[in-house]
């Protein structure tokens, strides 16, 4: 039960691809990933969480990953969240805990303020909360379109985007002022961050320009369930955390170890079962 299986769920129009494990007898932990990617890039959290005995469940939201795109020219994150639920339905007919990340993270909220009578507690890791400027900039820059051409150019698109997100923030700030803390991941991890984006290259820009594009300030006060909001230092969204759980009542928040750090898996585990065993006793 603890190795990470997959599984697809039938929406009206395409499916959802999503990865479980975990034992069958308590209230799942639903995880959404961040943007660009999939699920594929929660399996070390998965792992940590199910070795304390939890329940997981991912899936990759649609069009990212195995999952399908929406039939929708411009899908807004309420559209990615009911996506999300319907699949989930699939396996789930009883209250869960839900975690995000990054784009990850706005789903997940709508999903606890559309469905608060099944959702038990909700964990927020990342969530921007950018001024009108960075707003536009980020919207007309950071997630392009990328179509395959006869040259291969697009492999190298992809490569570097991926790669660029570990190293500067926005990944086109190419200079000292933009670097990030960490540096790259383990040549793996970037490999299967890419093949996650390249499967999806057609239409991963959109669930990233939804998560832009949403106003999250005005959402944040609307959920009523515990609410834990975490990020590291080495997250380029870190700088927000404290204000995003200043506008969630009686939200908790805590600081991560830094994503190189080899127990980093772990530790986020433990603060997040601490939560939610005070959360629900």
């Amino acid at each position: 039960m603890n190795r990470i299986r997959r599984r697809f769920a039938d929406l009206t129009d395409g499916q959802v691809h999503m990865r479980y494990a975990g034992p069958t007898d308590r209230a799942p932990m639903v995880m959404i990933h961040q943007s660009p990617g999939s699920s594929k890039q929660l399996e070390p959290l998965m792992t940590a969480l199910v070795a304390r005995g939890w329940r997981c469940i991912a899936p990759d939201t649609p069009g990212n990953g195995d999952s399908d795109p929406l039939p929708i020219d411009q899908p807004e994150i309420p559209d990615l969240a009911q996506a999300a639920f319907v699949a989930l339905s699939d396996v789930v007919d009883g209250p869960f805990d839900i975690y995000g990340s990054h784009t990850g993270a706005s789903i997940a909220m709508e999903i606890a303020i559309a469905h608060p009578d099944r959702v038990r507690s909700l964990t927020i890791e990342g969530m921007g909360l950018y001024s009108g400027g960075l707003q536009s900039e980020v919207l007309d820059r950071y997630a392009r379109e990328i179509r395959p051409d006869a040259e291969a150019t697009h492999l190298m698109k992809v490569w570097h985007f991926c790669r660029d997100q570990h190293l500067f923030w926005p990944y086109y700030n190419r200079t000292a002022e933009g670097r990030l803390p960490d540096g790259l991941p383990d040549d793996d991890t970037l490999h299967d961050f890419v093949v996650e984006v390249l499967k999806a290259m057609r239409s991963y820009h959109l669930s990233y320009r939804a998560a832009f594009r949403r106003h999250k300030a005005e959402r944040l006060p609307l959920l009523k369930m515990p609410t834990l909001v975490m990020s590291s230092p080495s997250d380029m969204l870190h700088e927000y955390s404290q204000q995003v759980a200043d506008l969630v009542p009686g939200a908790t928040c805590k600081v991560l170890p830094a994503w190189s750090d080899p127990a980093f898996h772990k530790t986020t585990a433990h603060m997040m079962e601490d939560f939610l065993e005070k959360a629900h006793a």
